[in-house]
């Protein structure tokens, strides 16, 4: 399993309505699948955050699964997207190396490695999680 690597921006642009969305079921924690862009022979994938509980998330550990276009998986990677402040939303990217941005028809996360908030580890991280797309050709699940 590859680890990958990522950079944290932050922002907080007005979030576009669009009907190829996949909308997010209730959850503390919203993680929101939103851009795909390609980046030399590399994917850069862009993920928002938005921490609706008043808690903060010092590890978000991510066991997460790439499927290509025709449901084969393309690779299992770890990405830790902590710290995920209170009540904040948050601009998350990392880049998946020899991967096009086309190869890539969903992510899923097979299960929340490790979770820790200020007040220790949380054990039912992944209940908390709710998940949306708004890149029409790939969705992200749980």
């Amino acid at each position: 399993m590859a680890l990958a690597s990522v950079a944290l921006g932050l922002g907080s642009p007005a979030r576009a309505e669009d009907d190829t969305a996949t909308k997010a079921e209730d959850g503390a924690i919203e993680i929101q699948l939103n851009k795909l862009e390609p980046h030399g022979n590399q994917c850069r994938t862009y993920f928002v955050i938005i921490n609706k509980d008043g808690v903060n998330y010092q590890v978000l550990k991510l066991d997460l699964v790439l499927f290509q276009p025709d449901g084969v998986i393309g690779s299992r990677f770890v990405v830790d997207l902590a710290p995920v402040k209170s009540k904040k939303r948050t601009v998350k990217l990392f880049e998946l190396a020899n991967t096009s941005c086309d190869d890539i028809g969903s992510f899923l996360i097979n299960e929340v490695m490790e979770c820790r908030a200020d007040t220790g580890p949380v054990s039912d991280c992944l209940d908390d999680i709710s998940v949306s797309s708004l890149v029409p050709k790939a969705q992200l699940t749980k």
